[in-house]
Parts: structure tokens; sequence; C-alpha cells
């Protein structure tokens, strides 16, 4: 068995952030679970990586970012195209926090804040 880690993020409505991730970073779903109570578990695809995404559970301590005021992590998503990828996800609703621009460690990168509060770095590492 291959070991693999996929981050599950919490969020607030889910049904929207299932709507988000496809728009924002062209994300497939893999798997979709609806709940009675209208709560959502949904894994995606994002090129070669995997996440998840659940509404928070106070009940289980699984709560998200908008709850806590501040996200505890950030997701980093290296791709091809750093400005179209950042330019597809604030076209989608996420809010820039740091433009994308080259840094002096050799890489273009910025960061994005999703309209669940998870933080997106979105990057690649400049050619040499």
């Amino acid at each position: 068995m291959n070991t693999t880690l996929s981050p599950m993020l919490s969020v607030r409505r889910g049904k929207d952030a299932v709507a988000f991730y496809e728009a924002a970073f062209d994300a497939r779903v893999l798997f979709r679970l609806d709940g009675e109570d209208g709560s959502l578990v949904a894994q995606f695809s994002l090129g070669k990586s995997q996440f998840w995404i659940a509404d928070e559970s106070p009940g289980h301590k699984n709560f998200s970012p908008e709850t806590l005021g501040g996200a505890t992590t950030r997701m980093v998503l290296v791709v091809d195209d750093p400005d179209a990828a950042f330019a597809r996800a604030i076209t989608a609703g996420a809010t820039e926090v740091v433009p994308l621009t080259d840094q002096p460690y050799g890489w273009r990168v910025g960061r994005v804040v999703d309209p669940f509060g998870h933080h997106w770095e979105i990057g690649k590492p400049l050619s040499s």
C-alpha cells in the first residue's frame, strides 16, 4: 500500500465550497456524501493531489476558519501558470492576501483566502 496524505478542510456551507473549489481550482469531485441534516463531505482531485472538505462539526472539535476567526494552515498550490491560477481563484470569489510576485528566494507566489477562510499560496519555482 502506498502512503498518502490528504488534508481535510473544515468549512461552513459545504455545498457552496464544492462549487467554489471546482470553479477556482478546477478541482474534480471524486466522492461526495450529503447528510440528511444538510452537511457534506467531499473528496477532490487537483492535478496529482487530493484534498477533502467537510462541514464543520463542533461536536467532534472540527471548526472552520470562520468559526475560529482565522486559519491554522495554508494550502500550497504549485502550478505551471500561477498568474492564471491566481486570477481564476480571484474571479471565483477568493480575496487577495499577498499579491503574486517574484520572490528573492526563487519562487513566483501569492496568497489568496477563499470564501471559507482557508489560505492558498499559489505559485511555482522560478527557472534558473
